[in-house]
């Protein structure tokens, strides 16, 4: 039964796949008519394992999005790589728990080498830790928790065995064009997320220097600075050369939030944007975003990896103890009990390799300036933002309500999908382009489509 099982849930997979590219970019159904098709009442009996993946596959077809599809650029999301797949089931066949390394020494040690792997590959300091989390925003969770621990200990304080009641004060300042989850991480540490002090960002959303310089002037004890590589809707990095020696001088920690922007730093000719990256204390970075792994998988670096194990650490007396020269994962993430992320990360970077990922880096970035100067061609487009990596965000005139029915046109018309975001006051529409399958062709549909939506509503 086990086999008949496995093979026909790879066929629903296959066949979803193979179809995804002929598809409208976008699900077929709303919400509402996706949960009134799910409505059923409690099961009482059990049913017939094949008949129930056969009813799974039917019923989510209609309401899945085409994320993984050759046109969808609606937010950040990788298309998870067919050997990333692979990986995962294999994952979730072998059951393993990744918690440490008695549990599953397999899992540990794919974790291990992976973490190598990364910080070569991403070009980061080779004594960094590396933990396997959900995604940016755990990632900035943990990376911000250590960050935490370590100017508190500056201070004399040691927020891991006494908590923040009495402790002084952190200062935290962040880039006026921070990402939604950085201020989430902030808000789970005890830090608010209305609290941060908000730097000042040029017209791109880069973190200006001479703002941070006052800023940083302008408050005194433990101090937090957090920077980002790629921001959300422009793509654009803040100027780390000038900041993080700036911040350092300080005394500050400094945390990139580099959710799909870190890895720019594989690509030879990406790259000078994330100069000075390397210079900062930790990093955020995605893994189903420009590794293509599946969901979740981010990772979560920190140069001092003592300062990540007391922020992390979970100790009991029936967990194994470290060996000498041993990696426990727990150390290094919130959770005991978590997916064993290591295994398709580790088949990611053993596929694509070093220059495997650089050349798709290269890619999507080529193809959003090809989407760019094709639409930019169009009387009465505007392309928003300077395009240095793989964002495009879009103003079609000075009105948000023409705008916006632009982008529910271009969904409806299902050719290709892209999301709208709030960008300086103005709704504007924003493309990412990061899934591997997207092609040259598929660059110049996508434009052809945004075009024709563009003249519908003329």
């Amino acid at each position: 039964m086990t086999s008949d099982l496995f093979h026909r849930a790879a066929a629903h997979a296959s066949t979803f796949r193979r179809e995804v590219a002929d598809r409208p970019q976008r699900p077929e159904q709303t919400y509402a008519e996706a949960h009134q098709a799910w409505q059923a009442p409690t099961p009482e009996q059990g049913t017939d394992a094949l008949h129930v993946i056969d009813e799974l596959a039917g019923l989510a077809g209609p309401g899945l999005h085409a994320t993984t599809g050759p046109r969808f650029y609606g937010w950040v999301i990788g298309a998870s790589h067919p050997v990333g797949v692979a990986a995962d089931w294999l994952t979730s066949a072998w059951g393993q728990n990744a918690g440490n390394h008695t549990a599953s020494p397999a899992a540990a040690a794919a974790e291990a080498i992976a973490e190598k792997w990364l910080l070569d590959i991403l070009r980061l300091p080779p004594e960094s830790s590396v933990g396997f989390v959900t995604g940016a925003t755990v990632a900035n969770f943990v990376c911000l928790a250590a960050a935490r621990g370590a100017v508190l200990r500056q201070a004399d304080w040691d927020v891991e065995r006494d908590g923040l009641f009495g402790a002084p004060a952190v200062n935290v300042l962040i880039g006026e064009e921070a990402h939604a989850t950085v201020f989430s991480a902030l808000q789970f540490l005890g830090f608010g997320h209305d609290r941060a002090v908000h730097v000042a960002a040029d017209s791109q959303g880069a973190m200006r220097p001479e703002a941070l310089e006052k800023a940083l002037a302008a408050c005194s004890g433990p101090t937090i600075v957090v920077t980002q590589a790629g921001q959300i809707n422009t793509g654009t990095f803040d100027p780390h050369a000038a900041l993080v020696p700036m911040a350092k001088a300080h005394g500050a920690w400094v945390h990139v939030d580099g959710a799909f922007g870190l890895w720019a730093r594989v690509s030879p000719a990406q790259a000078p944007l994330a100069t000075g990256v390397e210079l900062a204390d930790s990093w955020a970075t995605d893994g189903h975003k420009w590794l293509q792994t599946p969901y979740d998988c981010g990772y979560a670096i920190v140069r001092d990896a003592e300062a990540h194990r007391r922020a992390m650490v979970i100790a009991a007396s029936y967990l194994p103890s470290v060996g000498a020269g041993e990696r426990d994962p727990s150390h290094f993430v919130p959770e005991l009990s978590r997916r064993a992320r290591g295994f398709a990360t580790w088949a990611m970077l053993r596929h694509l390799g070093r220059q495997g990922i650089a050349a798709m880096v290269d890619r999507h970035c080529r193809l959003a300036r090809l989407i760019a100067d094709r639409v930019r061609a169009e009387p009465g487009i505007a392309v928003v933002n300077d395009v240095v990596l793989n964002q495009v965000i879009l103003r079609f005139g000075d009105d948000d309500a023409r705008t916006l029915a632009i982008i529910a046109r271009l969904q409806a018309d299902g050719v290709a999908y892209a999301g709208g975001a709030r960008w300086r006051g103005l709704w504007v529409m924003r493309l990412s382009v990061i899934g591997w399958p997207t092609t040259d062709d598929d660059a110049v549909r996508t434009a052809d489509a945004i075009v024709t939506a563009f003249r519908a509503n003329t």
